[in-house]
């Protein structure tokens, strides 16, 4: 069922309306600016960080819940900070139609398959680039990391298959929270929160003030 509220018009269903916004996010701002996300992270000791990825997708986890996908290095930062923390968070912002998503919960390794078949699919290049760069660790130049990708390439050959290494993977956030915020006038925004439902089955709505 789907209820007008000043002019959204949000169902039950959380991730169809987030399919509804990032629909008109593409077709206003474009593929590359509509799926790009802010994730915050936080490490065991509660020391938080944040960065700008790209949102790849839904895909349901063996439960059956469905959860954002995004993927990178296991070793880097933010992958250390969610083996320590599970908890993280995502931000949608997309400054020409006012609007922003807020989602939250907990995070899990996405299967191999999924991660396999993502990995296949990205540029040659960020493929080596991916063996090439220690993530998040101090490097001395710019020239060092361009020598570790020659080093990468000629161990693959110019046209060989390069695999994903065992250190690259995905993540699946499986929400426990939805925001989503209109901008209005004067500060009036429309706020209306999704809160799963304790059962696990099916979510909770709330008007929040702005």
């Amino acid at each position: 069922m789907t209820t007008d509220m000043h002019n959204l018009n949000l169902s039950m269903d959380p991730f169809e309306n987030f399919q509804h916004w990032l629909a008109e996010a593409k077709a206003s701002m474009g593929e590359e600016m509509a799926t790009a996300m802010t994730l915050a992270t936080a490490s065991k000791s509660g020391r938080p960080s944040a960065r700008i990825v790209l949102f790849k997708g839904t895909c349901r986890d063996p439960k059956g819940l469905e959860g954002f996908k995004l993927f990178g290095n296991y070793e880097s930062q933010k992958s250390r900070e969610l083996l320590e923390n599970t908890q993280a968070a995502l931000v949608f912002f997309w400054p020409l139609l006012g609007r922003q998503i807020r989602v939250e919960g907990p995070v899990e390794r996405l299967s191999d398959q999924e991660a396999d078949a993502y990995f296949a699919s990205r540029p040659r290049g960020s493929r080596l680039g991916a063996w090439a760069s220690p993530q998040s660790q101090k490097i001395n130049t710019r020239d060092e990391l361009l020598a570790r990708v020659v080093e990468v390439e000629k161990r693959f050959g110019s046209d060989g298959e390069v695999p994903r290494p065992d250190n690259w993977g995905g993540w699946l956030l499986v929400p426990e929270r939805f925001e989503f915020w209109q901008a209005g006038e004067y500060r009036l925004h429309d706020r209306f929160l999704f809160e799963r439902a304790p059962t696990g089955e099916g979510w909770q709505r709330s008007r929040l003030a702005p």
